[in-house]
């Protein structure tokens, strides 16, 4: 496994990945932060990791709205078949836990996509931020609501 650390404005981000995709986008504290084990190799240079990190910067100075990087996350089939739904979820919008559900042919399933979303290993670039309660509030995110919040305010602004 590779990583790297890169600058961000909601603080450092570990990207990882395989090699050939990225398999991991985490915001330093967050909930799920893998520990590095001693296999791993910190490579900045690898070539995906260079594309991400310069993808986010676009992403985050307003000059790209969807990220083109291939991605290998693991997971259930049914987180799988969340994280595909999350990437589908148009820039600057949010939808509703249970519309995710609905989306998926399981709409009494909001609690087990609630928990899928919260899983996702590949934050920002599969847009877990862009789900919200039925009311409206901002609820879960494994990177803090207040950092949640801050990539909804951040869409919202880059909206075409």
């Amino acid at each position: 496994m590779y990583y790297t650390w890169v600058e961000s404005p909601l603080g450092r981000l570990l990207l990882t990945s395989d090699g050939a995709s990225l398999t991991g986008l985490y915001l330093q504290g967050q909930k799920s932060l893998p520990q590095q084990p001693s296999g791993w190799q910190e490579t900045p240079r690898l070539d995906l990791l260079v594309q991400t990190q310069i993808q986010l910067e676009e992403y985050f100075t307003h000059q790209r709205q969807q990220f083109d990087l291939p991605l290998a996350s693991n997971g259930t089939p049914f987180q799988q078949q969340v994280w595909l739904q999350l990437r589908q979820i148009p820039f600057g919008e949010t939808i509703s836990y249970g519309t995710l559900a609905a989306r998926l042919g399981k709409p009494t399933a909001s609690r087990a996509v609630g928990a899928a979303n919260g899983q996702n290993p590949i934050s920002i670039v599969v847009p877990c931020h862009r789900v919200i309660a039925a009311n409206g509030a901002l609820t879960g995110y494994a990177g803090g609501i207040d950092r949640k919040q801050w990539l909804l305010q951040h869409e919202q602004q880059g909206s075409l």
